[in-house]
């Protein structure tokens, strides 16, 4: 699979200055984290589950999270996870290759238990959800995990989720930070990436933000996200990918941009268009809380609406300036430091402190590709919806 593979190749070329890779399940953790992008959830209760894997594989989705969580409720558990088994069957069945599929459990029995009932199936499983994480309920998990590997006989990720009441509250922050801190590191192969529960946070405050305002503009949590990133996303090599958290509003119809697109021949009169329709379906939030992502240290997203994914898979394509700078700090001869103007004449690229940034822009780059240098995010959105 690639980002992007749904889009016609002669599309491509104009869009792309370098085109994204292809990878699959067994591509190194490292590049599979920076390849998520918007993971879309979905309840495992659903009758045609294997079907609406397919189509949405098909318009563009690479990694989904088949829940058995809060999005279902507790009177469905049984019949979700017998219902799993199912659709893994009739996935299986297909010989296609699924996006990377995760299933969100309760408890860490759920692991063991859902491994040895999907058989041989589980080779199109990627790996685990993992709610509420923190030491206490982290190592019963993990433990889980490591025996259902074992007994799968394949490589399956962790996707710790950070959202538990201890962690929000000031007074045990510091120490629930510690305890995650420790139990991810203790098993860093197996963790892909770690996920916010935004929407948790702010339950226990009695809090939801409306459509015009972001993660970042609810003050408690983004203090909670900051101390995260201090703790588990520091680029020294001793960080984890964390994902930005979830966008909760999405439009009544779910291809509302075909009629501005379709009725807007022009170049400029066709990103008026999409802007005006982003902002009327309330997804100019969800641009700007996807900007607010990357400029906090967030990589991808928890999506729970499909229209989603192409927001957040167009604003995730390197631009060309930032292709060209990062390029010129990584350049062998710049080893030693310095100060260079950037190729756009426009700024200074310092080698040292921006080399980190350089390094996570190409792993960007390589997963997402580079725009051409007259390409912009509206042609990428506009791109992707025409398919």
């Amino acid at each position: 699979m690639r980002h992007f593979g749904h889009i016609a190749a002669a599309a491509k070329d104009g869009l792309f200055f370098h085109e994204p890779c292809a990878f699959d399940a067994d591509s190194p953790a490292p590049l599979l984290s920076a390849a998520l992008g918007a993971t879309l959830y979905s309840p495992a209760t659903r009758p045609r589950l294997a079907d609406d894997i397919v189509k949405l594989a098909g318009r563009g989705v690479v990694s989904m999270v088949l829940c058995l969580e809060d999005s279902i409720d507790d009177s469905e558990v049984v019949a979700a996870e017998e219902n799993l088994v199912r659709q893994f069957a009739e996935l299986d069945a297909r010989s296609i290759e699924p996006p990377l599929l995760f299933i969100r459990v309760r408890e860490p029995e759920q692991i063991t238990d859902l491994v040895r009932r999907l058989g041989a199936t589980v080779r199109l499983l990627s790996g685990f959800v993992l709610p509420k994480f923190t030491r206490a309920r982290g190592v019963p998990f993990m433990e889980a995990l490591t025996k259902a590997e074992a007994a799968a006989g394949r490589r399956l990720f962790a996707m710790p989720v950070l959202e538990s009441p201890e962690l929000l509250h000031l007074e045990t922050r510091r120490e629930t930070l510690r305890g995650i801190a420790e139990t991810v590191t203790a098993h860093r192969d197996r963790v892909l990436a770690l996920r916010l529960g935004v929407t948790d946070f702010c339950s226990a405050y009695g809090l939801r933000r409306s459509p015009d305002m972001t993660a970042y503009d609810v003050r408690i949590v983004a203090h909670v996200i900051a101390d995260v990133v201090n703790v588990l996303g520091r680029a020294d090599g001793t960080g984890f990918t964390i994902t930005g958290p979830v966008w909760e509003y999405f439009p009544r119809q779910e291809r509302m941009f075909k009629p501005q697109l379709r009725n807007s021949p022009f170049q400029e009169n066709r990103a008026e268009s999409l802007r005006t329709a982003l902002i009327a379906h309330d997804l100019d939030g969800l641009l700007r809380e996807i900007d607010l992502d990357r400029a906090n240290g967030l990589l991808g997203k928890t999506c729970i609406h499909p229209s989603h994914v192409a927001p957040v898979h167009a604003l995730s394509v390197v631009s060309h300036e930032e292709f060209s700078d990062a390029q010129d700090i990584l350049r062998p001869e710049s080893n030693g430091g310095g100060v260079l103007r950037s190729a756009y004449t426009n700024k200074m690229n310092e080698v040292k402190p921006h080399r980190a940034w350089a390094e996570r822009t190409l792993l960007r780059a390589e997963v997402f590709g580079v725009a051409r240098e007259d390409v912009g995010f509206v042609d990428l959105l506009a791109a992707c919806l025409a398919e």
